[in-house]
């Protein structure tokens, strides 16, 4: 199970981190990702990360101003958000692989993610 908080409401330009804690499987061994769906959008990828923080990789859309991190030990992933814009209002998901072993390649498509966390809303006002 994902359990995905921190979300809220913060002005443009502010900051937020979400948290996705993780229960009842290794999930240290798997590549994690954040996705976020605006209302009446698709899902659309965020950001990923492999088991051991060796790689990650970014949608161009928050490059540079979102980081994506994780503690094993707490079973715990992170979405450091920072400068923070209206577009990025959303409901973000955390998402776990399952199929892949200690992959040395973040996922970045839907379909390589097989456990999701229920949605944190996170609106940025302007």
């Amino acid at each position: 199970q994902l359990q995905a908080s921190g979300g809220g409401l913060v002005q443009a330009g502010g900051s937020l981190r979400l948290s996705c804690a993780a229960s009842g499987r290794t999930f240290s061994r798997y590549a994690m990702g954040w996705f976020r769906q605006a209302p009446g959008k698709e899902r659309d990828f965020v950001a990923a990360i492999t088991w051991n923080s060796g790689s990650t990789t970014y949608a161009d859309s928050v490059k540079g101003r979102f980081t994506i991190s994780r503690d094993n030990a707490r079973n715990t992933v992170y979405l450091q958000m920072n400068s923070l814009k209206p577009e990025d209002t959303a409901a973000y998901y955390c998402a776990s692989n399952s199929r892949v072993e200690f992959s040395r390649d973040p996922f970045y498509q839907i379909r390589d993610y097989d456990y999701w966390g229920q949605g944190t809303l996170v609106t940025v006002s302007s």
